[in-house]
């Protein structure tokens, strides 16, 4: 998406507006000032994810980064259902010197090139049930109106100025680059020639006239925002870095780049010599989607949350809340960050043909199924590896055989005949464990599920808080498969309805089964919706019934009407998941009759 200009500076740059500076960085880097906490007590929230290159097809990386902004959004809208309190933005990044060249050598303007890639990133998204509410395009009139003015501010307040910069240009990631991240390898001839240290793309000297933001004056605002607020960057170890950047060289930053090089862009206002450069262009683009500059966008502002991947963190981290700042404004609220994806242990490159399409990914696994293997194995700490076996083998034993058996034991017309929520009986599970008498038939280990179940949505939440959705996955998963076990423990299908002695046990366990399914299926709502939807329709629970407000775990164990208890089932549309792997299907099956 961005690109870091490091060029060394050679004009001399005229003194800067210090009390403006100072005005950002006292008004802006309190806790207090930051804006709204991420609790479901908060009006609004807005979720972002990076606008994306249009360079390339859509991989699977970029759809991971759609995922996690969309699980985010999905169980804060859980929360605080309201239509209007949450935002979610995502879109493409259209500009810049290789878009204009990678147009010219397709014979394209580059308008039909931005046009043919992003529609490609519209038509992934619309296929995996990405809930954004807003695509923005890079080349949409609203976002230039808003680029310009957002320049105009740090003009106005002092912090541009003209300057002759020089250093190595990688054409290739359209970013300058330092000494330090330049090496030599041997060219076609045979020759050492220079190329990125990072990406290995050739680079050349160049030297030219641009505007320059006064980036080293905000050292010190940005280590106390960082320093006052060490939870706005997730995970901890990209906060760290975050902090040693600032321990480093904070040079000025080139804004700009000549219009006769670069005319695939935004222009400088009131200097068509210069378009605005490609990064500060795209990072606007959050600003853009909640109508900035209206005075509207205030009430969103405080309230964003970037879901970003790692190579981008210093555009985040450092240039943006810079930016920001200088402009008058609070950085952003949160910033998560995660990692990227492997194919088979090497990274994805085109020149390795080993890059992933993910609609084939959703077509081969289903919407669902991929959705929930990238955000139950992705990690945002480390690189994570892809390949199909491990697809499979996740999605069968998670969601066909342990949710899908499950929901399958519990709803079979021979354990289930009157397709009824049964009804819960105290007498066999009182809520006092260690209570004996004739009817009682729970164990210890029954108790430590009902815990276990009833402390899970908060549990799931705080990891969704703290952006560890895997986490909150897996603690889904940990409990399905103590639910599994206590059915297998107390095994239904030995019980007899006609018994007096069997019945009201039978029923109990069938209720308490089916309300942690409704628990389960509830909590995944935001990374599988339409199984979840599947599950929720197949216990009954209509749709005003399956936010995070009204999910109340097992009331008759708490001495507490149960709404569901009594109720019809609703229809059985078959195979919750049907497995992957066919050659153990007949499980599956059997658990049905």
């Amino acid at each position: 998406m961005l690109r870091v200009p490091a060029f060394r500076v050679l004009g001399r740059a005229r003194a800067g507006k210090v009390s403006l500076l100072e005005d950002c960085g006292t008004r802006h880097c309190s806790s207090r000032l930051l804006g709204a906490r991420d609790d479901a007590g908060d009006a609004r929230a807005f979720f972002t994810t990076p606008i994306f290159y249009v360079n390339a097809a859509p991989h699977i990386g970029h759809l991971y980064s759609a995922l996690l902004a969309d699980a985010l959004c999905r169980h804060r809208r859980l929360r605080v259902p309201s239509a209007t309190a949450t935002r979610f933005s995502t879109g493409t990044d259209e500009h810049g010197l290789k878009i204009q060249q990678a147009a010219a050598a397709a014979g394209l303007a580059p308008t039909e090139l931005c046009d043919r890639v992003s529609g490609q990133f519209q038509q992934l998204f619309r296929e995996a049930d990405i809930s954004s509410t807003d695509f923005i395009r890079t080349t949409e009139a609203r976002h230039r109106t808003a680029v310009q003015h957002f320049w105009g501010v740090l003009k106005s307040r002092g912090l541009l100025y003209k300057g002759l910069y020089e250093g190595w240009y990688c054409a290739s990631d359209e970013c300058f680059l330092p000494e330090a991240k330049v090496t030599r390898q041997p060219g076609q001839s045979g020759d050492l020639c220079p190329v990125s240290l990072e990406s290995g793309h050739p680079v050349s000297w160049t030297k030219e006239e641009n505007y320059i933001f006064r980036l080293s004056q905000f050292r010190d605002p940005l280590l106390r925002w960082l320093r006052g607020n060490p939870q706005t960057i997730t995970p901890e170890p990209f906060h760290q870095a975050a902090l040693q950047w600032l321990e480093e060289d904070l040079p000025d930053l080139s804004v700009s780049r000549r219009s006769s090089h670069l005319h695939w862009g935004i222009p400088v206002p009131e200097d068509d010599s210069q378009t605005i450069y490609v990064w500060l262009d795209a990072l606007v683009n959050y600003l853009t989607v909640i109508g900035y500059p209206n005075a509207d966008f205030k009430s969103w502002w405080p309230t964003t949350a970037h879901i970003i991947g790692k190579d981008i963190l210093k555009f985040h981290a450092i240039y943006w809340p810079a930016l920001l700042l200088g402009a008058g404004m609070s950085p952003p609220h949160r910033i998560y960050v995660h990692s990227h994806w492997t194919v088979c242990g090497q990274k994805m490159s085109k020149s390795l043909g080993n890059v992933v399409d993910p609609r084939s990914c959703l077509d081969r696994y289903t919407v669902d199924g991929f959705r929930y293997f990238l955000l139950r194995q992705g990690v945002p700490n480390w690189d994570c590896d892809y390949y199909d076996e491990k697809v499979v083998k996740l999605l069968d034993s998670e969601l066909a055989d342990a949710l899908g058996g499950l929901l399958n034991r519990c709803t079979a017309s021979r354990i289930n005949p009157s397709g009824i929520y049964p009804a819960f009986c105290t007498n066999c599970f009182p809520s006092e464990p260690g209570l004996v008498g004739p009817s009682v038939r729970a164990q210890a280990e029954d108790y430590a599920l009902v815990n276990a179940v009833a402390s899970l949505p908060k549990q799931v939440a705080d990891y969704y808080d703290n952006f560890q959705i895997y986490k909150a996955l897996e603690a889904v998963s940990n409990c399905v498969r103590q639910s599994n076990g206590f059915v297998q423990r107390h095994a239904p299908w030995k019980l007899n309805w006609e018994s007096p002695a069997d019945a009201p046990w039978l029923g109990t366990v069938l209720h308490v089964a089916l309300e942690c399914l409704r628990v389960f299926g509830t909590l995944l709502q935001p990374v599988t919706p339409s199984l979840a939807d599947k599950l929720l329709s197949r216990l009954g629970v209509s749709a005003t019934e399956r936010s995070l407000g009204e999910l109340y775990f097992l009331p008759r164990f708490y001495g507490h009407p149960c709404p569901f208890e009594g109720r019809r089932l609703g229809p059985d549309t078959g195979l919750l998941f049907p497995r992957l792997d066919q050659s153990r299907a007949w499980l599956v099956k059997a658990h049905r009759t």
